[in-house]
């Protein structure tokens, strides 16, 4: 699936040091995985970590999932080495913590291409501080390899000095914000993290809220948190239905000469029909994602 129609509902941090998670991870039935070489690992393990990730990914077996390597910063001892190899094991997209400025794009734009990244492989980029909301437009314009953007809510509220609130009030404008920057530039926008376990309730409520102001889906770090987002941010069999009725009502006005059509009592026009089509693409995506399990796909460096 090319990137724009692959679903992004769930996207689970895996801490790369540790080989019975990357293992564990081929069998998951999340929509994509972040392979983590910065907070999840310790300094003392980050070298070993990121060894045991390129040999993950070169064994492969992690099906249709997308696979996006968190490497550490590059102002870090540990960011240079993690790109290099980033580049050359078959993620993928590279994620970039800490964004703040378009030139932190193409500084790992430049070192990939210099390292013989392949095209295909995509950057994502954290947004996590103040400066990086506030830079988000021209980030989301810096590089063409730019794919998408992962909110890091917890680094942010530490930032802002925000609270945790349960609706996240202190967060809504710099999600907002990282959400339009993100949709200018025709970027995929996930959510951050919800930090309570065993809490299906809270969870199912902030997956709500990212889903209905826009987000594609949501970082987890936990597996059991899985199900519940792909449940919230596919479309529901209602909407569907809907959304079939109003491309077929809107054919048919069209087959007449008609530039509008009505579906009780409400009028259907092209932007309609434009955003029922994204939901029909987006819900055939998501089936396609379940078809394909976890057969193999090879990763061609």
């Amino acid at each position: 699936m090319e990137p724009e129609t692959h679903p992004y509902r769930s996207v689970l941090y895996m801490p790369g040091s540790k080989e019975r998670a990357l293992e564990k991870a081929r069998g998951l039935p999340a929509d994509a995985l972040i392979l983590d070489l910065e907070d999840a690992v310790s300094p003392a393990e980050k070298p070993r970590a990121r060894d045991l990730v390129a040999a993950a990914l070169a064994a492969g077996g992690y099906g249709s999932r997308r696979l996006i390597l968190r490497i550490n910063g590059l102002d870090t001892e540990w960011g240079a080495a993690d790109l290099a190899a980033g580049s050359k094991a078959g993620p993928d997209a590279i994620l970039l913590p800490k964004a703040e400025r378009p030139e932190d794009i193409q500084r790992a734009a430049a070192l990939m291409e210099a390292h013989g990244a392949p095209e295909r492989l995509r950057i994502w980029a954290m947004i996590e501080t103040p400066r990086g909301v506030l830079g988000a437009g021209a980030i989301a314009a810096a590089h063409p390899r730019l794919e998408g953007f992962v909110l890091g809510t917890n680094d942010l509220a530490k930032e802002l000095g925000a609270a945790h609130t349960p609706g996240r009030e202190p967060l809504l404008a710099s999600l907002g914000m990282t959400l339009l920057a993100a949709r200018a530039e025709g970027l995929v926008c996930v959510d951050g993290v919800h930090n309570t376990l065993q809490d299906d309730a809270g969870l199912r409520a902030v997956c709500v809220q990212g889903r209905d102001m826009g987000f594609d889906g949501k970082t987890l770090i936990h597996p059991a948190q899985i199900a519940i987002t792909n449940e919230v941010f596919a479309p529901a069999p209602a909407e569907l239905d809907l959304a079939r009725a109003q491309v077929a009502a809107f054919g048919a006005a069209e087959a007449r000469g008609e530039g509008v059509a009505v579906i009780d009592g409400r009028i259907v026009e092209y932007l309609h029909v434009a955003t029922a089509r994204r939901l029909l693409a987006r819900a055939a995506a998501i089936a396609a994602l379940a078809s394909a399990g976890a057969a193999p796909e090879e990763r061609k460096p």
